[in-house]
């Protein structure tokens, strides 16, 4: 039987019924602050790779996440900051580096899965936003080195020096400078176009310089 929300003429109630407290109405559920963080940087990895450094404002980012932006203030310095900590949340996975024991085929495959992801163009032209933005953004310089080159250059130096406590690669050859050699020449053709970024290239790479760090 319906009843009106004034009761009506009606049969008797169930007096347990009559004096439950009204069931709460279903609202969103609260996000744990995990939850806002990860939906902030995908939020902000879209608007990165989508209109690129000009896209990526609080105000943008807290109507898309949706977030407020104390919140986002309160995790993030600047706009750069935040943008520099999604992209490198955006593509980390796509940049493992492995170590099969086999120095060469590990440099060889990360060097391509890196020009790889730098020859999509919503990614090669964030990056190079990215990079020019942070000349003179303070946060974002610090925010990229942090979150993003400083760790990923140390990953790249640790199995350049595994190399050569395996005697793969000669112990006069200095890793810092490879990784310049290598990830520097792919920059290089990201932000100065003159060549193409090409698997190709990434492969040339690696078999110059290894006739030259190689032992074998």
């Amino acid at each position: 039987m319906r009843v009106s929300p004034i009761g009506g003429p009606s049969s008797e109630k169930n007096p347990m019924t009559a004096q439950a407290p009204a069931r709460p109405s279903e609202g969103r559920r609260r996000r744990s602050a995990d939850e806002v963080r990860a939906t902030v940087l995908q939020t902000t990895a879209r608007l990165l790779l989508e209109g690129g450094m000009s896209a990526v404002t609080f105000d943008k980012v807290a109507q898309a996440a949706p977030a407020s932006k104390a919140t986002i203030y309160k995790w993030w310095r600047s706009p750069g900051a935040l943008a520099a900590e999604a992209y490198f949340a955006h593509v980390e996975e796509r940049l493992h580096f492995d170590s099969t024991g086999d120095v060469e085929h590990d440099l060889r495959a990360q060097l391509r899965a890196f020009v790889t992801l730098l020859m999509q163009p919503d990614v090669g032209k964030a990056i190079a936003h990215l990079i020019g933005a942070a000349q003179d953004d303070p946060e974002l310089a610090r925010a990229w080195s942090e979150n993003y080159s400083r760790d990923r250059r140390q990953l790249a130096v640790d199995r350049l020096a595994d190399a050569q406590n395996a005697g793969q690669i000669r112990q006069d050859v200095d890793p810092q400078v490879v990784v310049d050699q290598l990830w520097g020449a792919c920059y290089h053709r990201l932000l100065l176009p003159d060549e193409p970024l090409t698997p190709a290239f990434a492969d040339a790479l690696v078999d110059n310089l290894g006739r030259g760090i190689l032992t074998g």
